[in-house]
Parts: structure tokens; C-alpha cells; sequence
């Protein structure tokens, strides 16, 4: 529950004070426990319709590693899916593709300190599915056959996973963890592992961790789906129940954070870091005990509420017009282990300004540890939590198995309490008006305290930038105690955002469409309004308002003078209310809002519950006639972004991404650079931005928007008529435009260099004009799906060399009609021409062949099921109904999909493979600086 309030399911409702009782469990949920001491959990849920959520879940992970197993639980991970006994090699990842399972999109696992958790989604489309689903979670808990060719194989894969987290945040925290996890096991386990250890342990050793730590009793399986639960159960004793635990197992130990009287102190840099920061944490002197009495239950409300209150101070310090940080906040919750929680605090700060980013944190725990907070900051945090609850309960009957499963896995794991939307809404309503000041005020005194304290400060090193001295950082917890400090001071509270008027708006045309299920009204002022009602959620309406133009139209002296200022526009607030006093009025509404100039396009987009659709409309109203003009706020947003851009030349992909960028848009005066330098920021014309955006705004009859989900068309029609029939319009209409810059043509092999690290990336791309043909499009996309499988295929599993990668094809009709083809993977830098050569030679495959039939019914499988979850999601009903706007393209699109996917043959994706991948190609190579190549010497041999 600390962890926290968020795994809600259906249960029946409690009423009466249950202080001395504990938290119930969700009825609709079947928990059992095998003769082996196996684990289930089984909840039928409707949504996705016929599809089911399986989770394994392993409380073990690499805490319990052996000094020479150090990466091996990670390593087991990766083996599951290189041989079992049902599905030998890789047949495991071949066979899920087969029945619309993508590899890392659905199918996964992650190794944590204490668990394992593997993940996989199947259709219920076929028969045999659903006893596919269980053999394999059954494989992957006790069936791995370990062999080792299979190993030594994998080593590759595993050894390419670490290589991606090697960096200058790898270097700094390889100092500091020894101090932020002092005298603890977790400071030797991280998951990752060492590479000595995964490039030369025995098989054995790998055998014995699955042997010690892969039995029943440790092991729990979830199910949630579109299933009967009395079948589920049944398998599930069939199939599990033979297994058995070893004759003595090994004990399964708990491991502590241990406090300390001293104070930690790291103070890391390193020349590549890419932005500074500090952080802090005060362990709990007690050992965390998980919530299961509903008094429990309530003191994690109070202190989610503290957390709440103290970190809206802190976005209100970051939303200021001198902010002290990019990004800071406090909390009190879990640490690496599950035995301690402690009060922590983290920002991200401009270099050199990490002492004072500390000094704020503690000063706002501290105004708030002497004064208390106030009574409306209190009332905002119960609104909004309520307010969140009660969407939750809203839409009880249409959550996704995937969104329900995991609060599932945390009770086994952690013991957090599952007590379903129902019991924890009705409870919520009668808790909340219960708690009153005294109680958060007495629970911030608690966190703060003197000993077991660790802080971490981390940044660039550069001879301009003076870090802080350990004494410093020490004496700044001494100074804040004594510092001359305010109450925090309430602003009035907001009680309207639009001041009440008269629309003489009027709904001038009316037009149905059966097959897309929507209704379109012209409006007097020429904006147009398309909705669809949906059941998809019961509470939940996304929208959106687009008009064709964007930054497209703007000629391109003015375009280089403003193109990184639109996005600082809401920074100033709406209505002239500040960005603060915003998110006060928004409090306990479950409302979005914003709005943008993009490429092609200007608009609004948003989401809101039925209850706030009318607040939902008087923020479109103020953004298109009321936004805030405010330098000032514009400064401060400059200052932060500034802040977190200073190093990001450092970070080698960005760099590589930015060149590679600037190369092939040399010819284009609209390009400077991906992220604004700060010859860009002074470039900037904030003004010019805001008069731009202004215009373009009040010109509503421009604007066609769009609403989905449970729509109460007599709600929307007042809405409509009050807040978009009335905005201005000028009677002109506009469209974007073609600027008629291209990037240069295929035909240029480009190596750039950066990093330390034996790091490589290799993009190799195929672009250009060409006709737009609607079943190229579709057959490109497919060839990307393809590509990828045989990437994957080719460069993981036969070759080791990567650990990701994969490629991707698209065809844009807009603003003028192209092809775009890429396969972009990591690699070692000895490896980088060698792979390339590989994916060439698939490439000329699909080429010359055509790709494999069951490669593409692969590729058609994965569509189907996505699709057919996609059909009642109401984000993708918007997107699809408004992009006839944009292109042109069928309005019907949507519905006839999966026909158009059917249709796909081998021959048609081998014929855009000979148009468009014959064509000159570009090949990008990021490789390390040099004497990479020496380093790589001197490291230990792997085994062979």
C-alpha cells in the first residue's frame, strides 16, 4: 500500500470503522496455493475480449546470487527463452510470433534485486492457445534445458545488454552505490552482473542458480483475462502440482539496508555526464512492514497526502520565474531493498548548482515540518485523490487485463494489499473527510531525522564548475535547521477560470456517418465538430482540434526566430492565471488540456472525465482567447531547458543523431540543430512566437475537432454551442504548406565519434520521393515488421551480437509523398562492419526472394491482435477519424485494416523491396574515440 494505492479490482463495499481489521482481499479474485506451496492467482476480466495476461512471478533474483554468479539470475532470464523442453533453441520466440505475440513489445521479463518476473500476453483466437499460454509458463518455471551451446550463445546477447548501460552514469554510480546501499548485499548484486562473471562462468553454475532458486515455493502464476476461472485452475493443479522442491533447499534470506550514525556523503563527477543533480535519502529506523490492517491502510493515505502536498510545493518552485531546479521532489517509500523505506529527495540542477537545489529540498521539508501545511493545500490533495479514485471506480467494468495483473504480482511479491476499486473507493470517501492537519503535520516530524542519511551529488567535470566539499554538503542540513524560514503562503483560491457569458453560437449543419458511427456539426463561426460514443471506458472522453497549417506556413526568418519558443507558450499560464494557480483550480478534476503549433498542423488535444467535460471546454476557450503573455516566463524556461542541454553533446547518441541530422539537412535553412544551442536562444523571439500562435488561434472556423468515448451527446451539444460555437473566426481557411526542402539523397557512408565506451550504432537508411501508393504503404510497413524478425534472427540469435535492434518502413503523403526505410542496432565497435554486412545480406534476401511465408504470417498475426485491442481503445478511434484531415486518406481506413493486411502476399512486399531498397542507400556509424581499440585488449578473454 506504501508502494501504493493503486491495484484496484472489484469488491463488495465496507462501511463501518475496520480499524482493527484487516485489509480485505478482492472476491472477484482466486487465490490458491498448491500442495508444492506454488501460488495462483486467477481473475476473468472481459477486456481485452478473448485475450488473457500471464505473469510468472519468481521471488528470487540477483540478491541471491552467489559471488560467482554475480549477472547469472538475469542470465537464467535470457535462457528461458533459448530452450525448453517444449520448445527447444529458439522456438519458443518463433512459435508466440506465430499466434500474434511480439517479441519485446508483449513478450517479456525483467530480473529485479528480489524477483523475476516473466510477461506474456496471448489471443484466445484459437483453440490451443490458452494450453500453449500455460505450457509455456510452465516451461519457463521449471523446464529450461540449459544447454551449452544455448549459453555460450547467449553470452554475446547478455554481454551486448550490458554494453548499453556502460557510460558516465555507470562510471559515477560504480563509486557512489558503495555509499548509498553502505554494508548492504544490494551494493554487489546490481542485476546487470559483472562481465568477467558472464564471460566466463561454467554452465553449471547457471544450472544450480535454476535449481536452488526455479521451485514451487517460490513461484507464483497469474492469470487475468477473458477466461473460466474453475478451467484455469484446474490446468493449473494439473500441469503445476507435479513439480516438486529440492530435498533441502536453500534458505531464501532477506537482506537489509543497514542504518548508520554517520552521514554519507558522494560527490561524483565525470567529464561526459550529461546533467548534474543531487539526491538524498534517511532510512526508516524500522523495518518496513507491508500494510494489512485497514489502520495500516489509512496511515499510507496520510502519508501520500504529505507526499502530495510537499512535492505541489516543489512543481510550484519549478514553475517559478526564478526556479532553483529543472526537476525536484520528495517522497517517503521504498529503497532498493523491500525490508527499508526511508524519505528521499531528488533534482536535476544547472552544473555547479547542486548545493543550493539541496539546500531548497530540505528548506521546503523543513517550512513544512515547523508550520504544518494549510488547510486548502490539504483539501487540494484529498480532491485530487478522491477525484482519482472515482475515475478509477468509474471505469471498474472496462479495465485491461494488463493494467489489473501487475498489483496481482506485487502481493506476491511484496505483500501489497489487493483490496479491489470498489472496497478502496468506498473507503476512501469515508476516510478522507476524517483526516485533518494534525495528523500530516505529526508525519513530516517523522521523516526527517539525523542519522542513517546518504547524499549523492553527481555532474560534469570541468574546470569552470567548483563542486561542493563533503563538509558543505554536511553543514547545509545544519544551516536549514536554523535558517529564518516563512509559513508557506496560500494564495486565494480560484473559483472560475472563464468569466460567465452569453454564446451566440448556433449548430448550422448536421451530418451522420453509420458505418464510422459519428456525427458532425458545422457550427455558425465555420469550425466543424465530429464526435463518436463509445463504451469503451465508462468515464473517459479524449479529443482533439486540429487546423492545417503549423510552422510550415511560417516564412523561415521568422520560422529560425521561434521554433524552440511555442513550446514555452503554456508556460505562462491561461486566463491570466499563472501555471500554478492552474494546476490549484484543476485540482481533484480529472481534465488535460493543451494546445501546440506543430509541423503541419496547429490544435488541442486533451482528455477528460464526463464531469469535467465542461472544465475541458473552458480550457480550449482559454487557449484559443486567453493565453497569458509573460517574458518572464519565458526566461525561466529558457534557464531550464538550458540547464538540462548544457552537456547533452556529451551523451554519444545524441551527438550522432544531431550530426547525422545536420549532414543531411545541410541544404535545408530550417535545420540548426535537434535541441536549441544557445546561439538558438539568442535567436529567440519570444514575442514573435506569442503573436504567431495568437493568430493563428483566432481563426477557429480553421478548426475541426474531434471527441471520443462515453459521450453524453445533450452534455456536448451545450458544451459545443458555449465555448466553440462562440470563438472568433476570421472566415479565411489555410492549409499547410510544402517548404521544398529535402534532405540530401542516399549514396554516403558517414562514422562519427564519441563516447569512451566501447559503444557502436549503425543506422542504415533508404529514403525519398516517390508516388504514393496506399498498398506500397501498407506493404512497406509490413517489410519494416519483417526486417525486424530477421534482424533479431540473424544479428541476436544466430551472430550474439546485439542485444536490440530492429527496422522499420513508412510512406508519408504529407506535405509531399515519400518512402522511408531504416534498420537502426547497438553493437560492439569490432562489430559494426561485420553486422551491417549481415543485415545487407538479408536486405538482399527480401530482395531477391521475397520474404518467408511464415515470416509474414507472422507479421499478419501480430496486426490482427493488435488491432482488434486497438478497435476499442478510443485514442486510436480519434487518431483515425481525424487523419482524413491532414492527408486526404480514406475515411473508412480504420474499418477495413485487417482486410487490407490479409490481402498481403509475399510477392507484394518483395516488390517494394526491389523499388525502393535497390535505391542509394545512407549508412551512419557512431564509434567510440579513439583508443577503444586498446582498451578492448586489455580486457580478461572470454571463455569459449
Amino acid at each position: 500500500m506504501k508502494r501504493m494505492l493503486s491495484s484496484f479490482s472489484v469488491i463488495f463495499l465496507m462501511s463501518v470503522n475496520m480499524y482493527g481489521q484487516n485489509i480485505p482481499v478482492d472476491p472477484s479474485l482466486r487465490i490458491g496455493t498448491l500442495s508444492n506451496g506454488m501460488k495462483y492467482y486467477i481473475k476473468k476480466n472481459a477486456l481485452p475480449e478473448k485475450k488473457v495476461e500471464f505473469r510468472l512471478a519468481i521471488n528470487a533474483g540477483s540478491i541471491l546470487e552467489d559471488e560467482n554468479q554475480r549477472g547469472l539470475a538475469h542470465f537464467m532470464e535470457h535462457m528461458n527463452f533459448n530452450g525448453t523442453r517444449n520448445f527447444p533453441d529458439n522456438k519458443l520466440v518463433d512459435f508466440l510470433q506465430s499466434i500474434g505475440v511480439k517479441f519485446g513489445q508483449h513478450l517479456n521479463a525483467s530480473t529485479g534485486f528480489d524477483e523475476t518476473v516473466y510477461m506474456l500476453p496471448v489471443p484466445l483466437d484459437k483453440p490451443g492457445n490458452l494450453d500453449a499460454g500455460l505450457k509455456v509458463m510452465e516451461d519457463w518455471a521449471f523446464n529450461a534445458t540449459l544447454s551449452d551451446e544455448q549459453i555460450n550463445k547467449e553470452r554475446g546477447v547478455v554481454l551486448e545488454e550490458l554494453r548499453l548501460g556502460l557510460g558516465p552514469d555507470k562510471r559515477m554510480m560504480d563509486k557512489y552505490l558503495p555509499k548509498l546501499l553502505y554494508q548492504s548485499q544490494y551494493a554487489e548484486r546490481l542485476p546487470i552482473g559483472k562481465k568477467e562473471v558472464i564471460e566466463n562462468f561454467k554452465p553449471d553454475l547457471i544450472r544450480k542458480f535454476h535449481q536452488d532458486w526455479y521451485r514451487p515455493d517460490l513461484m507464483a502464476i497469474v492469470v487475468v483475462g477473458d477466461i473460466n476461472i474453475d478451467e484455469i485452475e484446474r490446468k493449473i493443479k494439473d500441469n503445476f502440482s507435479k513439480y516438486k522442491n529440492p530435498s533441502k533447499p536453500r534458505e531464501r534470506k532477506s537482506f537489509d539496508l543497514p542504518n548508520h550514525e554517520e552521514a554519507m556523503v558522494a560527490i561524483e563527477t565525470d567529464p561526459d555526464a550529461t546533467g548534474s543533480g543531487v539526491q538524498f535519502i534517511i532510512k526508516d529506523s524500522e523495518t518496513y512492514q507491508p500494510d494489512v490492517t485497514v489502520q495500516q491502510y489509512d496511515q499510507s493515505i496520510v502519508e501520500s497526502l504529505v507526499n502530495m502536498m510537499l512535492n505541489s510545493r516543489l512543481a510550484e518552485l519549478v514553475n517559478s520565474t526564478n526556479p532553483p531546479f529543472t526537476y525536484g521532489s520528495v517522497y517517503h517509500g521504498g529503497t532498493y531493498a523491500r525490508s527499508k523505506e526511508a524519505f528521499q529527495g531528488a533534482a536535476d540542477t544547472k552544473d555547479g548548482d547542486q548545493l543550493n537545489a539541496l539546500r531548497v529540498l530540505l528548506e521546503e521539508v523543513e517550512r513544512a515540518k515547523r508550520f504544518g501545511f494549510t488547510q486548502s493545500e490539504l483539501d487540494r490533495a484529498k480532491d485530487q485523490m478522491l477525484s482519482s479514485y472515482e475515475w478509477a471506480y468509474n471505469n471498474k467494468d472496462k479495465n485491461e487485463s494488463g493494467d489489473l495483473i501487475d498489483g496481482y504480482v506485487n502481493n506476491f511479491l511484496r505483500q501489497e494489499p489487493i483490496p479491489g476499486i470498489t472496497w478502496g473507493y468506498e473507503h476512501i470517501k469515508e476516510i478522507l473527510p476524517t483526516i485533518v492537519l494534525e495528523q500530516t503535520n505529526g508525519i513530516i516530524k517523522k521523516f526527517v531525522k539525523d542519522d542513517s542519511r546518504v547524499i549523492v551529488i553527481t555532474g560534469p567535470k570541468k574546470d569552470n564548475i567548483k563542486m561542493p566539499t563533503e563538509a558543505m554538503v554536511l553543514n547545509t542540513f545544519d544551516t536549514v535547521k536554523i535558517a529564518d524560514l516563512k509559513p508557506y503562503e496560500e494564495k486565494t483560491k480560484i473559483e472560475s477560470l472563464i468569466k460567465p457569458f452569453k454564446s451566440e453560437g448556433k449548430i448550422t449543419k448536421t451530418e451522420t456517418d453509420a458505418k464510422l458511427g459519428t456525427t458532425t456539426w458545422t457550427l455558425s463561426n465555420g469550425a466543424k465538430v465530429t464526435f463518436k460514443k463509445t463504451d469503451f471506458k465508462d468515464d473517459e472522453i479524449v479529443f482533439a482540434g486540429i487546423s492545417l497549417g503549423g510552422v510550415s506556413v511560417i516564412p523561415d526568418a521568422d520560422y529560425n526566430t521561434t521554433k524552440f519558443a511555442f513550446d514555452a507558450l503554456l508556460e505562462a499560464g491561461l486566463a491570466g492565471l499563472s501555471k500554478t494557480d492552474l494546476t490549484h483550480y484543476l485540482a481533484g478534476k480529472q481534465v488535460s488540456v493543451s494546445s501546440y503549433v506543430g509541423g503541419l498542423t496547429d490544435g488541442i488535444s486533451g482528455t477528460s472525465s464526463k464531469k469535467d467535460l465542461k472544465t475541458a471546454m473552458e480550457l480550449i476557450y482559454a487557449c484559443f482567447t486567453d493565453l497569458n503573455y509573460n517574458p518572464e516566463s519565458f526566461s525561466a524556461y529558457k534557464t531550464k531547458k538550458s540547464s538540462m542541454l548544457a552537456n547533452v553533446d556529451s551523451d554519444p547518441q545524441y551527438y550522432f543523431s544531431n550530426e547525422y541530422s545536420k549532414f543531411i539537412n545541410q541544404k535545408n535553412p530550417r535545420f540548426t540543430s535537434l535541441e536549441p544551442t544557445e546561439k538558438d536562444w539568442a535567436n529567440t523571439d519570444y514575442k514573435k512566437a506569442y503573436d504567431i500562435y495568437k493568430q493563428k488561434f483566432a481563426n477557429a472556423g480553421n478548426f475541426h475537432f474531434y471527441f471520443v468515448g462515453s459521450i453524453e451527446e445533450g452534455q456536448l451539444k451545450n458544451e459545443v454551442l458555449q465555448y466553440i460555437a462562440s470563438l472568433p473566426a476570421t472566415g479565411k481557411s489555410s492549409t499547410f504548406k510544402d517548404t521544398g526542402y529535402r534532405p540530401l539523397k542516399g549514396g554516403y557512408t558517414k562514422v562519427y565519434k564519441k563516447g569512451k565506451e566501447p559503444k557502436s550504432l549503425v543506422t542504415i537508411s533508404y529514403s525519398g520521393e516517390a508516388p504514393y501508393n496506399e498498398k506500397e504503404a501498407l506493404a512497406l510497413s509490413a517489410l519494416g515488421e519483417v526486417a525486424t524478425i530477421k534482424v533479431l534472427e540473424k544479428l541476436r540469435e544466430d551472430e550474439s551480437g546485439i542485444y536490440n535492434g530492429g527496422a522499420g518502413g513508412s510512406f508519408s503523403k504529407v506535405p509531399y509523398s515519400a518512402y522511408d526505410f531504416s534498420i537502426n542496432f547497438p553493437c560492439g565497435p569490432e562489430n559494426a562492419d561485420k553486422l551491417t554486412k549481415s543485415v545487407m545480406t538479408e536486405l538482399q534476401k527480401l530482395i531477391d526472394k521475397g520474404p518467408e511465408q511464415k515470416d509474414l504470417d507472422k507479421y499478419k498475426e501480430g496486426e490482427y491482435n493488435e488491432y482488434q485491442t486497438s478497435l476499442k481503445d478510443n485514442g486510436f478511434w480519434l487518431q483515425g477519424i481525424a487523419q482524413n484531415q491532414l492527408d486526404g486518406s480514406d475515411q473508412y481506413a480504420i474499418l477495413n485494416y485487417q482486410d487490407k493486411v490479409k490481402a498481403l502476399t509475399v510477392k507484394d512486399l518483395q516488390d517494394v523491396a526491389k523499388k525502393y531498397l535497390t535505391k542509394e542507400k545512407n549508412i551512419a556509424i557512431l564509434m567510440p574515440e579513439d583508443g577503444w581499440e586498446k582498451a578492448k585488449k586489455d580486457e580478461p578473454k572470454k571463455q569459449e
